[in-house]
């Protein structure tokens, strides 16, 4: 991966850049040790804690079962607990034998009637993933699938569900109950940085994907942003430009791609960056835009709307086998595409944005050699590193999301959660 920045308003110079750096060089220093007041939350950190050889046997064994009869597996989760795994099945899965379906991200009847309308006569798993179980989402979505098992495998219907959980959590005690199989949710691990983990690799693993790879990639990144000091280090050049650029007033970072694989990367990056840094009144506004498709419109906006964003662009290099663009008996004056292929047709528009938009606001550009299981775990641990050192800088901390939940606590005196929960302890 390597990054470059472009701003023709130079807003800041790379002499600025460079001083910066140099004089917050201390929080990438701590970063890179492991800072003891976040060692509750910094299980990402080393990769083969939870991705290490003996977590990779368990997963891929875990995974065969389910490849072994079954069809589709539904994912029961909602914001980090199904981001990352559903960002690199929906890119890379080729539609292989298995399907990922999901479901506990929504309270949508519609939505639910439509997903066991795909589930009949198909063998089915569920795996549901909640840290605490208390989300009303997940918890929703798992009360339905169960029966919807029970209903279609009788006795039995237990070895389709797949737990994934805390220790000691109410998620873990069913287990114990009534035999579903438990797989960790970290304790040391929060929802948004889980991709390398059971949370991700599990759903991965069993749609077919390259789990070692995924590991392999972010080890990689790892023993680089680990070990790179200073100036060098790509994650902390990324941090210090969006702070500055936050300080020069921007408060919006939009990324973009011409890459539609990449479309659930960006909501697992929206929630990265935006449960992450937006607190105490602080923090750039995560956004995502779909070019070209979006240049027909957002790209106005970027051209000559008000000044409140830059741009940070993901730029995949090799684009694999490419479809050309031939000539017919038709006259419709595309003929100058003759003989082109869609990836350089891609690559001339994806220039000529970047070279419009810098002209006007700050661009960021991340190049990564091709879209693969291996490049999936670089970005992931990259962007979760470049959120601890961003938080940093930004001066919050990076693993909690206190504003999270307030609205619960209306949600549930709505339900009446809580008027259940006294009458059930013979309250009054």
């Amino acid at each position: 991966m390597r990054l470059e920045f472009y701003d023709a308003e130079r807003r800041f110079t790379l002499c600025r850049l460079k001083q910066y750096m140099k004089q917050e060089a201390d929080i990438l220093t701590r970063a890179q040790a492991g800072e003891e007041r976040y060692s509750g939350n910094l299980g990402w950190l080393h990769v083969d804690e939870w991705a290490g050889e003996e977590k990779l046997r368990e997963i891929e064994t875990c995974a065969g079962r389910v490849r072994e009869d079954g069809e589709i597996l539904v994912v029961i989760g909602i914001g980090g607990s199904n981001q990352a795994a559903r960002a690199v099945v929906e890119a890379l899965s080729c539609g292989g034998p298995m399907k990922i379906l999901y479901a506990g991200n929504n309270v949508s009847s519609q939505y639910m009637k439509q997903l066991l309308k795909q589930l009949e006569g198909k063998s089915v798993y569920v795996n549901v993933i909640a840290k605490n179980f208390e989300t009303l989402e997940p918890g929703i979505g798992f009360r339905i699938l169960r029966q919807y098992l029970k209903e279609r495998n009788g006795t039995g219907y237990e070895r389709r569900v797949f737990a994934t959980g805390t220790r000691g959590s109410r998620l873990h005690e069913l287990c114990r109950i009534y035999g579903y199989t438990f797989l960790d949710f970290p304790e040391n691990i929060g929802g948004r940085y889980s991709g390398l983990c059971n949370v991700g690799l599990f759903p991965a693993a069993v749609a077919g994907m390259d789990i070692r790879a995924m590991a392999a990639g972010a080890g990689d990144m790892e023993r680089e942003l680990r070990n790179t000091k200073g100036e060098e280090n790509t994650a902390f050049q990324y941090a210090a430009i969006r702070s500055l650029l936050y300080q020069e007033g921007f408060r919006v970072e939009m990324l973009a791609s011409f890459e539609p694989r990449l479309q659930y990367f960006y909501g697992w990056w929206t929630q990265l960056f935006a449960e992450s840094e937006g607190k105490q009144g602080k923090g750039l506004y995560p956004t995502a835009v779909k070019y070209s498709e979006d240049l027909h419109s957002i790209g106005q906006f970027v051209q000559e709307g008000t000044p409140i964003l830059f741009e940070t662009f993901l730029d995949i290099e090799e684009q694999g086998d490419a479809v050309s663009v031939e000539a017919d008996e038709v006259e419709d004056g595309f003929d100058y595409l003759n003989g082109s292929s869609l990836a350089d047709i891609s690559r001339a528009a994806f220039e000529a944005t970047v070279k419009a938009h810098s002209e006007r606001l700050p661009c960021i550009r991340i190049r990564i050699d091709e879209l693969n299981e291996y490049s999936f775990g670089q970005l992931f641990y990259f962007f979760e590193f470049a959120c601890y050192l961003s938080g940093k800088l930004l001066g919050v901390n990076p693993f909690d999301q206190p504003g999270v939940e307030n609205y619960k606590g209306y949600m549930f005196e709505a339900l009446g959660k809580y008027k259940y929960r006294s009458e059930s302890n013979g309250e009054n």
